[in-house]
C-alpha cells in the first residue's frame, strides 16, 4: 500500500488550521480547480461520523461517487477521513495540525491492486500530488489574508466571483449576507432585493461592515444587439443606484462599499501604461463603466468609503475567458487573436478575491483599483503561454476579420481585438502582495500543471 505525505510551513498555529478546515467552505477551497469534482451532500461538520460524498471524473466522461467519513478528530491536532466507497481500493487520509505546519498523509491503494499499481502507479501518485500540493498552497495563502471578522452583504454573490469570495471570507471566519431576487432562498442571513422592481430590504443592510457589488448582466454570453446592451447597462447602474440609495439611508452604514466595474473603463488604448489616474476611454464598455461607477454618488456623498474595483480578465478554470478557450488550446488549436498585439490585463481569481478582501480592510483604498496582476502580457504571449502550461503548440491564428464574423463588430474589437496595459498602482502603493502575479505560475496552479 502506497503511502503520500506532504508538510508544509504556514503561518498559523494548530488552532487557526484547525478552525479553517472546521468552517463549511473549507472544502470548496481545496477542491482543485482542474479536476471535475462536485460535492454531492455533507452529513454534519467537522466530527467524527461525518460523511462527504463527492461526485468527481476519474477519466474524462467516465464518473464515480466518492464518499468519505471522518473517523476521529481532535481539535487542534487534525482528524481522519477514510473512504467508503469511491475511485481507489482504499484511502485512509490522516489531516494533521501544528503550530506552524500543516501536514496531510494518505495510505492508499489502486484499484485492481498490483496490477494498476504496477501500471498506473506513477500517474496515480502525481495526481494526488499535484492535489495536495494546490490544497496546501492555497490554504496557506488564504491564512495569510486573515483579519478581523467582518459581516460583508454581497451582491452577485452565486457568480464565479461571488461564489469564491463567498467561501474565501467564511472559511477565515467572516459572515456573508447574499443579497437575493428570490424570496424562497431568504434563510441563513439572505437579504433580498429585485432591481427590475426597485425594492431592497434596507433594514436588513443596517450594521453590515461592508458591502461588495458585483451584480450585473453578463457581457460576453449573448450578442450585442441594441435589447442586450441596454440590459448589460441598467442591470449596473439601476442596480448600484438602488443599493446605493438604501446604504445612504442606514443609521448605521457600512465602513465600506467596494463596487465592480472594469478595465473595459478605459477603452482600448495600445501599449499605453494605465493606472487609476488613467482617463476613460471610448466606447460602449467604457460608457457603462463610467455610468456604473457614477451611479455610486449616493453613497460618496453619505459619506461612505467606496472603491471601484476595475477588474481585468479572471483567470479561473471553472469559468471565464481561460474555461471558455480551454478546450480548444488543449487540441493545440489555441494562438494569437488578430495579430496578438493587445495587451490582456490578466488576474488569477484568488488574487482577485484576496485584493477585494484588501480593499474592504485598508482604510487608505477608494475611489477606482484596478483588479488586476502587476504583469500584463500582449495576448500572443499569453497564448503561447498557455499552450505550454498545457503541453500543445499554441500557433494557430484567429485573424481579425473571423472574430468579428463570428461576434459582430463591436463586440469583437471591444471585448477580444482591445486590450489594456492596466496596472495595479493602487493596490501596490497600499502595500497589497499578489499570491500569484506571474502569468505561467497562475496558469499551472490553476490547472494542475506541474
Amino acid at each position: 500500500m502506497p503511502t503520500y505525505h506532504l508538510s508544509t510551513p504556514v503561518d498559523a498555529t494548530a488552532d487557526d488550521l484547525y478552525a479553517w478546515h472546521a468552517r463549511p467552505h473549507a472544502l470548496h477551497r481545496l477542491l482543485p480547480p482542474w479536476e471535475d469534482t462536485r460535492l454531492v451532500r455533507r452529513e454534519g461538520g467537522l466530527e467524527a461520523g461525518a460523511v462527504t460524498v463527492l461526485d468527481t471524473s476519474i477519466f474524462g466522461p467516465v464518473r464515480v461517487t466518492w464518499e468519505a467519513e471522518h473517523t476521529w478528530c481532535e481539535r487542534p491536532t487534525g482528524f481522519d477521513d477514510v473512504q467508503r466507497r469511491g475511485p481507489f481500493a482504499s484511502w485512509v487520509h490522516r489531516h494533521r495540525f501544528h503550530d506552524g505546519e500543516l501536514t496531510d498523509t494518505v495510505d492508499w491503494s489502486p484499484p485492481a491492486g498490483a496490477v494498476a499499481l504496477a501500471l498506473a502507479g506513477g500517474a496515480l501518485t502525481d495526481r494526488i500530488d499535484r492535489m495536495f500540493r494546490f490544497r496546501h498552497r492555497r490554504t496557506v495563502n488564504d491564512l495569510a489574508r486573515r483579519s478581523e471578522p467582518l459581516r460583508v452583504a454581497i451582491t452577485g454573490a452565486s457568480g464565479l466571483v461571488g461564489t469564491a469570495l463567498t467561501h474565501f471570507l467564511t472559511t477565515t471566519g467572516h459572515t456573508v449576507q447574499p443579497l437575493v431576487r428570490d424570496r424562497s432562498r431568504l434563510g441563513e442571513g439572505a437579504i433580498y432585493w429585485n432591481v427590475r422592481d426597485g425594492e431592497i430590504d434596507q433594514q436588513a443592510l443596517e450594521g453590515v461592515d461592508a458591502v461588495v457589488h458585483l451584480a450585473g448582466a453578463s457581457i460576453a454570453s449573448e450578442p450585442w444587439t441594441a435589447e442586450r446592451k441596454e440590459v448589460v447597462t441598467r442591470s449596473r447602474v439601476d442596480g448600484t443606484r438602488l443599493l446605493c440609495e438604501a446604504l445612504a439611508r442606514l443609521e448605521r452604514p457600512p465602513r465600506v462599499l467596494v463596487s465592480g466595474s472594469a478595465v473595459g473603463f478605459y477603452g482600448d488604448r495600445g501599449d499605453e501604461r494605465l493606472t487609476e489616474a488613467s482617463s476613460r476611454g471610448d466606447g460602449f464598455l467604457a460608457d457603462v463603466c463610467a455610468a456604473w461607477e457614477d451611479a455610486a454618488t449616493p453613497a460618496i456623498d453619505a459619506g461612505l468609503r467606496v472603491v471601484f474595483l476595475r477588474t481585468g480578465i479572471v483567470q479561473s478554470a471553472r469559468g471565464a475567458a481561460l474555461a471558455t478557450q480551454l478546450p480548444l488550446f488543449r487540441t493545440g488549436g489555441g494562438g494569437p487573436i488578430g495579430g496578438g498585439r493587445q495587451v490582456v490585463p490578466w488576474i488569477h481569481l484568488d488574487d482577485l478575491v484576496y485584493a477585494i478582501h484588501y480593499c474592504l480592510v485598508t482604510d487608505s483604498l477608494r475611489g477606482p483599483v484596478n483588479g488586476t496582476a502587476p504583469t500584463p502580457v500582449p495576448q500572443r504571449a499569453y497564448a503561447k503561454t498557455l499552450g505550454r502550461v498545457l503541453g500543445r503548440p499554441a500557433f494557430v491564428p484567429a485573424p481579425a476579420a473571423a472574430v468579428r464574423l463570428a461576434l459582430g463588430r463591436e463586440q469583437a474589437d471591444e471585448l477580444v481585438l482591445s486590450g489594456q496595459h492596466a496596472e495595479p498602482r493602487a493596490l501596490l502603493d497600499a502595500g497589497f502582495v499578489f499570491a500569484l502575479p506571474q502569468l505561467e505560475d497562475a496558469l499551472r496552479f490553476e490547472l494542475g500543471a506541474t
